[in-house]
């Protein structure tokens, strides 16, 4: 057994901690000796404290504390070789897992009346998707459940003191910066301050207490272009301690810079469907790896039948650039000074988040493995992830891109103008900034992804200044999309975000290097519906100030 216990006393002192284990015990002593065994089983309990703040135009709109605690068991039927969870139609990856509110307090029979309850709904479940399973004939042999070795880890409680008068401060200051600005319609802070602590028991005998803590800023607005199409944009800061939370007086000039944007795209043309080369800003390219890249490095992906698989067969392959190194790495807390989503300790199968190096001089060599074995591939690499109530599969952590040599801005430009040149284009595109975006893995649908821009530029190749469009998605396939990487810049950028997908929303980084491409696709946006005539009459608030001078 690895041991990482720490801080013993308090360990012992934990009553939820105590709880969980009694019963746990209580439970398994029993299912594991029905009729249909139990031979594995964990407690995941989540008790969230988390302050969420709205403000508009300088006034605060909500301002709300709320705790919960919430628990699901896993149960599993069977042996580590063939059990409930295994791939059979739409039962795939199902552990007959629930998760229902326990008690605030810390009355131990109270929280074990529920853990009773949803222990029993579970087993019920997982037992009988296991006579499903048994009943169908089985197309492999691998196994269903990787075999690890148990880890105790405590972490002491976060006691630290949330301050709301200080957030609705930075609410309030920063949504006033639309205050006069005519163009605006809408002018919005979000803020969310969510500290959770993390509780994992398992009948291997792992037994993880860890905290977790992530603050959220969404500035969001609004105007409406002369079209009448309402265009919004939206910048975000995140966290995971108050330390990195950039300076109020900086936010607010990144909010500034927000509404000068705005004022530009609402009179910037429409871009045309494209194909020719093009920059991605770091930002761009870390958003466009997360989503074409690093979901297909997912291991459990390639036991899933109804999955592309797009690179189950490429280990060993050059997929990129000789240039390219690709690694994941929940332990980095930060990366040149930025907080990153993705850092964890422990995933949420109890064990040890580790580096994982999967790019090597372009070439294929690792996936992300939770404790759902694929061919090759044995044993997790501490990626089984999940937001509490869902069932964890391998999901990225913080995806590091980065290059063995880089060119400057200035060199990556010249390098397009010359492409666009050799190409017969007018111009190239440089995608400064992304919303996020989405990709089909399913083979029953086009392998594509769609990365949603913000600010895209035009850069002439006859060196006239460059232009900002708007109304521009950028498409495409990986395998092709890969091919065409010519070349990568110095500099890195960060995209923190919260990515969802089967097992539920989590917390995730991605860190890469501006790309230059030979020949991207692009398509119009769909257009927007919501509608909105101009306003007849003056806001007020600028009539106010209208009227005071």
């Amino acid at each position: 057994m690895a041991v990482l216990l720490l801080n013993l006393a308090q360990a012992q002192s934990d009553t939820l901690l105590t709880t969980l284990s009694e019963e746990l015990e209580r439970e398994f002593e029993v299912l594991s000796k029905a009729e249909y065994p139990v031979y594995y089983m964990d407690y995941r309990a989540d008790d969230e404290s988390t302050l969420s703040i709205s403000a508009s135009f300088g006034s605060l709109m909500s301002s709300t504390v709320y705790r919960s605690r919430n628990c699901q068991p896993t149960l599993r039927v069977g042996d580590y070789t063939l059990d409930n969870t295994h791939e059979s139609n739409s039962y795939f990856g199902y552990g007959g897992t629930h998760a229902q509110p326990i008690p605030l307090n810390n009355e131990p029979n109270a929280i074990k009346q529920v853990l009773w309850r949803l222990t029993g709904i579970a087993y019920n479940m997982a037992k009988n998707r296991y006579k499903h399973v048994q009943s169908q004939e089985r197309k492999d042999s691998i196994n269903d459940f990787s075999r690890e070795q148990p880890v105790t880890f405590y972490e002491p409680e976060d006691t630290e003191k949330v301050e709301e008068t200080k957030w609705e401060h930075i609410a309030k200051r920063l949504s006033s910066t639309f205050i006069g600005e005519p163009d605006i319609i809408s002018g919005n802070v979000y803020i969310d301050y969510s500290k959770v602590r993390k509780y994992f028991i398992s009948s291997e005998g792992t037994s993880v207490v860890q905290n977790s803590k992530l603050i959220q800023i969404h500035v969001v607005t609004q105007m409406v272009n002369d079209d009448q199409e309402v265009v919004d944009l939206y910048k975000s800061f995140s966290a995971m301690s108050e330390e990195k939370i950039p300076a109020l007086d900086e936010m607010v000039k990144e909010t500034q810079d927000l509404i000068t944007t705005l004022k530009a795209l609402k009179t910037a043309p429409y871009a045309e469907p494209y194909t020719g080369p093009a920059i991605l800003h770091p930002r761009a390219s870390a958003v466009f790896f997360h989503e074409i890249f690093g979901h297909r490095i997912e291991g459990h992906r390639l036991k899933n039948e109804e999955d592309g698989q797009t690179f189950k067969e490429k280990i060993g392959d050059r997929i990129l650039p000789e240039l390219i190194n690709i690694y994941a790495d929940p332990t980095l807390s930060g990366y040149e000074g930025t907080d990153l989503n993705g850092f964890y300790k422990y995933d949420d199968q109890g064990l040890e988040g580790r580096k994982v190096s999967v790019v090597e001089n372009g070439v294929l060599k690792n996936f992300l493995m939770s404790r759902t074995p694929i061919e090759n591939f044995d044993i997790s690499n501490g990626h089984g992830r999940s937001q509490i109530g869902t069932s964890p599969v391998a999901r990225q952590s913080n995806l590091i891109v980065e290059t063995q040599t880089g060119l400057t801005d200035d060199e990556l430009r010249a390098q397009l103008i010359k492409e666009c040149k050799a190409q017969g284009k007018a111009y190239g595109y440089y995608f400064e900034d992304v919303t996020g975006g989405f990709t089909q893995t399913s083979r029953h649908t086009p392998n594509a992804f769609n990365i949603m821009p913000t600010l895209v530029y035009r850069i002439y190749a006859d060196g006239r200044p460059d232009e900002l469009v708007k109304g521009v998605d950028l498409i495409g396939t990986p395998l092709a999309m890969f091919a065409e990487v010519m070349a990568t810049g110095k500099s890195n950028g960060v995209f923190n975000g919260i990515c969802g997908a089967e097992s539920g929303s989590i917390p995730v980084s991605a860190v890469a290097p501006s790309i230059l491409v030979r020949r991207i696709e692009t398509q119009k946006k769909p257009v927007n519906n919501i509608k909105s005539e101009k306003p007849i009459l003056q806001n007020p608030q600028l009539q106010q100030l209208s009227d005071e001078k």
